[in-house]
């Protein structure tokens, strides 16, 4: 069974990746930044994870434009254009020759510290960037048979506290959440907005399936999707795209407020990630989704977010 949207067959040719830093093309084992840089001091930046599909970044303008705008919440200067940054992770992916089934990380930091503080005016140079690209892909098990989620007490942040919009490298609150539910024997922890109500999970999105007039189960029932209002979770690129793909399909899909009570009396339910898409849900804490297996919507939305997928890079062109 699997143990959370992320697992991963390990593939021996990422020994010998190029990692892109600060300009150069690095072997991994060569690549690496200061102790004094303010990611690793401080959890200073922000970052994408990005899916490559035919050589090109799935929806590489909706992960810059993300990008640029946590980067400019937190006055950090990246230092590079949209268009130096994208023919870099095109240089990167040529130059380990990838083209499909690989996940890249793309990290920006406020750059090399004059000592360990945390004030930013103590950061003597430029921004610190990194591209990795790893030959990396969900499992077939994770996507196929889903996993098992767990409600952490950890609470999704207030935007005054730690604003949820931003993609930050300080992940500490989703970590502890990640912690207790794998010690609770779940796979990811499902997580509660400071109201009580459903958010988010702890590194994917989280959608439920319940009974509406739009669909039809053929059982006289009929189902419309639901995701949480949005205001305490990161603005998921998958997300949005699942959001889009159902409009499209005439699949009545909303953002709203929604309790715990309504989770465990759903049809179906399920997560989206920038690294495995859409992977069903058998549980949450210990209450069976549906029967405990991938649905009809879940399989009907997989294939539309992979047909999103192809048709958002079909026709790119690398620089």
């Amino acid at each position: 069974m699997p143990h959370g949207t992320h697992d991963y067959a390990d593939d021996p040719r990422n020994a010998d990746i190029l990692v892109w830093v600060d300009g150069d093309l690095v072997p991994r084992d060569l690549a690496l930044v200061s102790v004094f840089d303010s990611g690793f001091v401080l959890g200073d930046g922000v970052w994408e994870g990005l899916r490559v599909r035919g050589g090109h970044p799935a929806f590489l303008a909706q992960h810059l434009d993300r990008l640029w705008e946590g980067a400019r919440a937190i006055l950090l200067d990246i230092g590079m254009t949209r268009v130096e940054l994208t023919a870099a992770i095109y240089a990167t992916l040529q130059a380990n020759g990838m083209s499909d089934g690989v996940h890249v990380r793309l990290m920006v930091t406020r750059g090399r510290k004059a000592t360990p503080y945390q004030d930013p005016r103590v950061t003597i140079g430029p921004a610190t960037v990194v591209i990795i690209a790893e030959h990396k892909e969900a499992m077939p098990d994770t996507v196929r048979d889903g996993i098992t989620l767990f409600t952490t007490h950890v609470r999704r942040a207030t935007p005054d506290t730690l604003d949820p919009r931003l993609n930050a490298h300080s992940k500490l609150n989703d970590i502890t959440a990640c912690i207790q539910a794998y010690t609770a024997g779940a796979d990811e922890a499902l997580m509660l907005d400071p109201h009580g109500f459903v958010a988010t999970c702890n590194s994917t999105h989280f959608f439920i399936v319940v009974d509406s007039d739009d669909y039809d189960y053929g059982d006289g029932s009929v189902p419309q999707i639901w995701t949480s209002d949005g205001r305490f979770c990161l603005h998921g690129i998958t997300r949005a795209t699942v959001l889009r793909v159902c409009r499209g399909a005439g699949i009545a899909a909303s953002e709203r407020t929604f309790s715990l009570t309504d989770v465990y009396s759903a049809r179906e339910a399920f997560v989206t990630g920038t690294f495995a898409g859409v992977v069903p849900v058998r549980s949450v804490d210990g209450r069976m989704i549906g029967d405990g297996m991938r649905g009809p919507m879940v399989q009907r939305l997989q294939e539309l977010y992979m047909a999103a997928v192809e048709s958002d890079v079909a026709g790119r062109v690398a620089p």
